[in-house]
């Protein structure tokens, strides 16, 4: 593939700030967010701004593919919150990241107070899904995967459309690339759920 067809949607800005990023509170930061409607920003534990631009429309379908196939599980099972791409969480590490997709255990969310629930919830997701569009690096991915397994997550899909690869993350397991799958099972995180992945590669 070449590096022209690669870079087809616009790239994200990282503006490394340091210390003086961290000095900005949880409170001042969604603030911040808020003013800045059309851009997800994401904040590093490192305090550097990740500030991405809107998908392009290949990349925007498949996100809103993958939010339908996760709906109606979400819906039947019952114990758990979904999110799209557009909720920033606030990772034990102090980062700010947003993952295409999440699942948080109910009994988690309903802990939270009505504060917490309504900015960037204080918690990792119990399960994050993070889809590659064209733009992205996949080392970069990779880190964001693993720096949520670091911080509690019990089940992460790095999912690579183009390559139609998926890879697995879970706590003390080495990360399993799946090529080409036909479907997945989100089992025992999620018990029940089959994903469609065909779906996601058309």
């Amino acid at each position: 593939m070449s590096t022209e067809s690669i870079l087809t949607e616009p790239q994200p800005l990282i503006l490394h700030f340091g210390s003086v990023m961290q000095k900005i509170n949880d409170h001042e930061f969604f603030e911040f967010c808020r003013l800045n409607p059309d851009w997800r920003i994401e904040r590093t534990s490192e305090g550097d701004l990740i500030i991405m631009p809107p998908t392009g429309g290949r990349t925007g379908k498949r996100n809103f593919t993958l939010t339908g196939l996760f709906g109606p599980w979400i819906e039947a099972e019952g114990t758990g919150i979904g999110f799209d791409s557009s909720t920033g969480f606030t990772l034990p590490n102090g980062a700010k990241r947003s993952p295409d997709l999440a699942w948080v255990k109910r009994s988690r969310w309903e802990a939270l107070t009505e504060e917490e629930q309504e900015k960037f919830p204080p918690l990792c997701p119990d399960f994050v899904v993070e889809l590659r569009s064209r733009s992205d690096a996949l080392g970069t991915l990779q880190a964001k995967m693993q720096e949520y397994i670091a911080n509690g997550a019990q089940l992460g899909w790095l999912i690579d459309p183009d390559e139609k690869k998926i890879y697995i993350y879970q706590p003390d397991a080495e990360v399993h690339c799946l090529e080409n799958p036909e479907t997945l099972s989100g089992d025992p995180v999620l018990p029940g759920l089959i994903l469609d992945v065909q779906r996601l590669w058309s």
